[in-house]
C-alpha cells in the first residue's frame, strides 16, 4: 500500500434489553398494522432516494396487507424528514427509508442537532451498500489509475476536483492525501450540477455517488475509475476498489428502514422481516444491482449497531474533510 490511514476504531456497543425486546407489547401490536403505512423520503420525488423508496413501498405493500403510501419531507439535507419521523407515533406506521451512513452524516454536520439520531431512531433493517465512485470525463487522456494519479501530481494544485455530498468529500479529503495529490475540491450541490464541468473538463475529476456515476457511464459522458467500498461489489465486479489500486480508501454508504426509538420489538421484528423478503427477492436485487449496489440483508439489532458505529465514525470523517458544521 502506498499509504494507510486508520480512521474506523474498533468500538463496541451494547444494546439495552429496552432495544433489544419491548417487553408488554399493546394489543395493537399483534394485529399490526390496523392502517396505511407512511415511507417517508427526505428527497424531492424523482431523485435516486425516491427511487428507492416507492420501490420498497411498492414490493411491502402486499406483504403488508395495506397501501404504503411515500411522502416526501423535502429540506435541511433530511433533516426535516428525520425530526418528522422521529416525532410521529411511535406504531410502525411511519418508516424512513434512507441512508444510514447520510443520517450520521447529517447529525455530525450540525453544532446543535435538534434531536439526537441515534437515540430517536432505531433501524428496522438494511438494505444495500453502495459506494462512491472517482470518475473521468469519457475522453480523458488517462486510462489507467496510476496515469490519473502520475497526471494530477504533475498538475500539481492547479488539478481540481468535484464533490457534492458529505461522503465524496471524506473520500476525496483521504484519497488526495494518501496519493500525495494537491488536487482543489470544488464543491457543488448536486452531482447534476457539476455534470457538465467534469464532462467538459473543467474539473478533472468527480466523487459521484453510485447512482450518478453509473447512469452517466452508460450514456457516454463519464467512466467510472474506482469506487470506495472495501472489497469490489457483486453487482458491478468491473469496477476495481481504491484500496486494491495502492490507496487505503474504505467508505460504503448504505440504506436503511428506520422507526421512532419507541416502537415496540414485535413491530420492528415484523418490518424487518418484510423488509429482508423484499431484498432478498430476485426482483429486489436485480434492481438494487442496476445502480452498482448489493443487497444488505441484516436483523434489527445488527443494524443498531452499525448505524450506532456509523454516528460516531462520522465525527473523524467529518474532522478528516474540514466539513464546517451548520446551524
Amino acid at each position: 500500500m502506498k499509504g494507510r490511514i486508520h480512521m474506523l476504531t474498533r468500538r463496541h456497543f451494547t444494546i439495552g434489553a429496552a432495544t433489544a425486546c419491548a417487553v408488554g407489547a399493546p394489543a395493537w401490536a399483534q394485529s399490526y398494522p390496523t392502517q396505511d403505512i407512511r415511507f417517508v423520503c427526505g428527497f424531492a420525488a424523482g431523485s435516486g432516494a425516491d427511487v428507492i423508496v416507492r420501490f420498497f413501498a411498492e414490493k411491502m405493500k402486499p406483504l403488508a396487507k395495506r397501501n404504503i403510501i411515500v411522502e416526501n419531507k423535502v429540506g435541511a439535507v433530511g433533516n426535516i424528514a428525520t425530526e418528522y419521523t422521529a416525532r410521529s407515533k411511535p406504531d410502525g406506521h411511519t418508516v424512513y427509508v434512507t441512508g444510514g451512513s447520510s443520517l450520521a452524516a447529517a447529525h455530525n454536520m450540525m453544532k446543535q442537532p435538534s434531536i439526537d439520531v441515534g437515540k430517536a431512531l432505531v433501524p428496522i433493517g438494511t438494505i444495500n451498500r453502495q459506494p462512491v465512485m472517482i470518475a473521468v470525463r469519457t475522453d480523458a487522456p488517462w486510462k489507467t489509475f496510476p496515469e490519473f494519479v502520475e497526471a494530477m501530481k504533475g498538475k500539481g494544485n492547479k488539478a481540481s476536483y468535484a464533490t457534492a455530498n458529505p461522503a465524496a468529500r471524506v473520500v476525496g479529503a483521504m484519497f488526495t492525501k494518501l496519493a500525495g495529490l494537491q488536487s482543489v475540491e470544488v464543491q457543488y450541490r448536486t452531482g447534476a450540477d457539476y455534470l457538465n464541468d467534469l464532462a467538459a473538463g473543467n474539473v478533472d475529476f468527480g466523487i459521484p455517488d453510485n447512482v450518478m456515476a453509473v447512469a452517466q457511464e452508460k450514456a457516454g459522458r463519464l467512466r467510472v475509475l474506482a469506487v470506495s467500498t472495501p472489497d469490489r461489489l457483486q453487482a458491478a465486479p468491473d469496477y476495481p476498489t481504491i484500496r486494491e489500486l495502492g490507496f487505503d480508501v474504505s467508505l460504503s454508504g448504505w440504506f436503511a428502514g428506520f422507526v421512532p426509538a419507541a416502537t415496540p420489538q414485535p413491530i420492528v421484528s415484523q418490518l424487518n422481516g418484510w423488509l429482508n423478503d423484499v431484498v432478498k427477492s430476485p426482483e429486489g436485487k436485480a434492481f438494487l444491482n442496476t445502480f452498482a449496489s448489493d443487497p444488505w440483508v441484516s436483523s434489527p439489532e445488527d443494524a443498531q449497531a452499525l448505524f450506532l458505529r456509523e454516528i460516531k465514525n462520522w465525527e473523524d470523517y467529518v474532522k478528516l474533510a474540514n466539513i464546517e458544521k451548520q446551524g
